[in-house]
């Protein structure tokens, strides 16, 4: 099994391996050139965030900067929105549904470290994948943790760091963040 393999399977990997380091590369410069790209240049900036994540539906729409660890594990339905300044660590897969947005500085954690601290030292990490329903809204400065999903039609409050899993059609929001409140998306 490849590093990749393992990585992208939720079990402990070498991050320094040498093909996940030139994509991980490959994604920096790619994230840059977009973020350099000026506005009246959006069309070009547009199809290269389509070449940097792993499929993307129609109308997506990320205002930069915008950084990622591989771009290739992001996977986004129709009519994304991401405002400014978003990251997204995807050392496993993201999965985000039609119609998401996402606040300014949302942050979405695939990868993460043992908490042994033995197996931490070992310098291997791992990560667990996040989906993100349909019609969900990221208020700013949200945090995703690992291994989380957020159901169809949920709001997460703004600053909030989900940790734990968020069913449909509610609010959500503290740290760590806990439903607040339904909301009738009928």
């Amino acid at each position: 099994m490849t590093e990749r393999e393992k990585m992208l399977a939720g079990q402990m990997y070498d991050p320094l391996d040498p093909q996940l380091l030139k994509e991980r590369e490959a994604a920096r410069v790619l994230f840059k050139k977009i973020n350099d790209l000026p506005e009246e240049r959006k069309p070009e900036r547009d199809k290269l965030f389509y070449k940097l994540f792993g499929s993307a539906g129609k109308g997506l729409w990320i205002e930069p900067p915008f950084y990622c660890d591989y771009g290739n594990n992001i996977h986004a339905g129709d009519n994304v929105f991401m405002n400014f300044d978003c990251v997204i660590l995807d050392v496993c897969e993201v999965r985000l549904g039609d119609r998401v947005m996402f606040g300014p500085k949302v942050q979405l954690y695939t990868a993460t470290h043992p908490l042994n601290a033995r197996a931490r030292s070992s310098g291997e990490e791992l990560g667990k994948p996040i989906t993100i329903g349909n019609d969900v809204w990221l208020g700013g400065g949200a945090i995703v943790c690992p291994g989380v999903t957020i159901g169809d039609g949920a709001v997460i409050g703004a600053g909030a760091v989900v940790t734990k899993d968020i069913p449909a059609n509610v609010f959500a929001g503290g740290n760590p963040a806990k439903v607040i409140a339904p909301i009738d998306n009928k």
